[in-house]
């Protein structure tokens, strides 16, 4: 069972997923933030989130677990972070975008990493463990353990050095 896991004022959780919603002890999920593992055009039932010990959202986060988002421990997410684990087929000119269903790859954050305000992470992108990204930044592609990544083309710019 979860210890000290708390869900501030109007937060938003919708726990209908496949893999279920897991939560380790001493996350916080921020005011506002919404988290919703369906999908709109894809079917009932997305995946789902697992978060690991003392990691938080940010108030008015977004969490779109229609594939399976991990989060890992000692975890920080800015406020306003946005999480989208779908991406929609657009392939064909002569259908409606909206009639040619989504894919999952999923998302993973792995442990001891920071991500700052209004950041946005999009399917299939893992962000290697110890990784900080700056505000505003749009994650597109995977970054590797390590990295200090500050700009919306997803470029590391250094590497982390202890």
């Amino acid at each position: 069972m979860w210890k000290n896991v708390k869900f501030e004022d109007y937060a938003e959780i919708h726990g209908l997923a496949r893999q279920g919603l897991h939560f380790g002890n001493n996350v916080t999920i921020g005011r506002g933030t919404m988290i919703r593992p369906s999908s709109y055009y894809g079917g009932d039932f997305g995946e789902g989130l697992a978060i690991g010990d003392d990691s938080s959202i940010g108030p008015h986060g977004y969490v779109g677990c229609a594939g399976k988002i991990q989060i890992g421990s000692n975890v920080m997410c800015g406020p306003k972070c946005s999480f989208f684990a779908e991406n929609h087929v657009f392939k064909n000119l002569s259908i409606p975008i909206k009639e040619q269903g989504v894919i999952h790859k999923g998302i993973v954050i792995e442990d001891n990493c920071g991500l700052g305000s209004n950041v946005i992470v999009l399917d299939g992108v893992t962000i290697g463990e110890g990784s900080v990204i700056g505000a505003g930044t749009i994650i597109t592609k995977s970054i590797k353990p390590g990295s200090k990544v500050y700009d919306s083309r997803s470029k590391v710019i250094v590497a982390r050095k202890n």
